[in-house]
């Protein structure tokens, strides 16, 4: 049995030291004694609050040389337990389980429970480790040492629950697009609660909603659910929707992968259609056989009809198969607009070819794009755009001459001359030319007018 006064009992130390400093305080000097008794109160009481400080630290410091850790564990593996001592004084440790019963007294195990093995015992050091941990061992561990008083240090053991296989489901198995679908991800029994991502190929998306509650087969365990609405377009058939389970219990690649399902989204939309030209290679000429190729993409399969736009189909079309339309020796007839419809269960959508047929000329060579029979036009003008011109010009000219006729017209000029001067007043001939014959002389005085 350890005495009061021993070096690993602090506060039978501290009272041995105040007993013996209370005794020296009534031992002193009758001079001292004599003083008044207030002053021995107040030294009593210095002394006694010195004292209780120390005594505290000391006690303070040999609780801190019993020390354990926490342990997070995942349920059914390995939890290990350590006791250690900081500074040794050879005094025994032992283990409690929360329920304080004894799970191993220095090296003995009185608890009749094998899953408790001994891992190290020293002076210094009880470890002991716990398999197949379950959640009814958690709780606070109970690290002894037997001092007097004992002192006490605990290990909190956590045991984590991985959540069970995910389960996914979708309120509409088929989509048309534009429609909107709410998939629902649940998992059940983990601990703590798991976390649900939701992925769209390889893109995150962010849930509409989530809710956890309690099992109701263990209070301890948590069941999650997490729901998610989409609005599918075409682009968004074949992908896969994936509801992976996140949990602090996994960290295993494999066993992450198996914390997620997936579903497929399966989208119907209208047709999309396209017409290419298969032939001829450039300008469609009279005696030509156009060939064209319609391509349409839709879910369900679509269907496909040729037919012509306000006007028969001539009668030598060809069909090969439904996408592709032969039209053999061509002629000006057949000039028009040409249409391919496609339709399925989720709509109909078509795209238009006009077709322009060029007369045969060995001078005119393809060059430009028509735009409106997707061929090439000649690089040399039509001849009845040569016509034209030529209309135009010679109008113009003709117009330009009756303009000038008109103008000259209007200001045509008339000559007087003063070479007969006084002719016009003869009486007869003779007498005219004799004055006209007289006005010869004033020759150099001559001049013309114009009006």
């Amino acid at each position: 049995m350890r005495r009061w006064g021993s070096a690993s009992n602090p506060l039978g130390s501290a009272l041995h030291t105040s007993r013996c400093m209370f005794n020296m305080a009534f031992a002193m000097p009758s001079a001292v004694a004599a003083a008044p008794t207030t002053q021995h109160l107040l030294t009593l009481a210095v002394w006694a609050l010195l004292i209780g400080k120390g005594a505290a630290q000391e006690i303070e410091a040999d609780t801190q040389n019993l020390v354990t850790d926490n342990v997070v564990v995942v349920e059914g593996e390995v939890a290990t337990i350590s006791c250690r001592v900081k500074n040794n004084d050879d005094s025994v440790i032992q283990l409690l389980n929360p329920s304080r019963q004894t799970i191993y007294f220095r090296e003995v195990r009185p608890l009749k429970d094998n899953r408790f093995q001994l891992v190290n015992f020293s002076s210094s050091e009880l470890r002991v480790s716990l398999s197949n941990v379950s959640l009814v061992d958690e709780g606070k561990y109970v690290c002894q040492l037997y001092t007097d008083p004992p002192q006490e240090a605990f290990a909190t053991i956590t045991v984590l629950v991985p959540p069970e296989t995910p389960i996914i489901d979708a309120n509409k198995d088929v989509l048309r697009e534009g429609e909107e679908v709410e998939f629902t991800c649940s998992t059940a029994g983990s601990k703590p609660a798991a976390e649900i991502k939701w992925l769209k190929g390889d893109e995150e998306i962010q849930e509409s909603a989530g809710n956890v509650e309690e099992d109701p087969r263990e209070e301890k365990l948590f069941n999650v659910t997490s729901r998610l609405v989409l609005k599918v377009s075409r682009l968004d058939d074949g992908l896969p929707v994936t509801c992976q389970v996140e949990h602090p219990a996994v960290k295993d690649l494999q066993t992450m992968k198996d914390l997620q399902a997936q579903r497929y989204l399966d989208v119907q939309y209208k047709p999309q259609v396209q017409i290419t030209m298969s032939q001829p290679q450039g300008l469609t000429r009279e005696g030509d056989t156009l060939e064209l190729i319609c391509t349409a993409s839709g879910k369900p399969q679509p269907n496909l009809i040729w037919k012509r736009v306000d006007e028969e189909m001539p009668d030598r079309a060809i069909f090969t198969e439904p996408r592709t339309f032969i039209l053999e020796s061509l002629n000006k007839t057949d000039n028009g607009t040409y249409r391919c419809s496609a339709f399925n269960a989720v709509g109909e959508s078509f795209e238009d070819y006009v077709l322009h047929v060029y007369a045969t000329s060995p001078t005119t060579e393809p060059s430009a794009h028509d735009s409106r029979a997707g061929t090439e036009v000649p690089r040399s003008v039509d001849h009845a755009v040569i016509g034209g011109v030529v209309a135009v010009v010679v109008f113009a000219i003709l117009c330009l001459l009756i303009v000038l006729g008109r103008y000259f017209a209007r200001h045509k000029g008339t000559y007087f001359t003063h070479e007969a001067k006084g002719a016009d007043d003869a009486a007869d001939a003779d007498t005219a030319i004799i004055n006209a014959e007289g006005g010869q002389n004033n020759s150099d005085e001559k001049k013309e007018y114009f009006i």
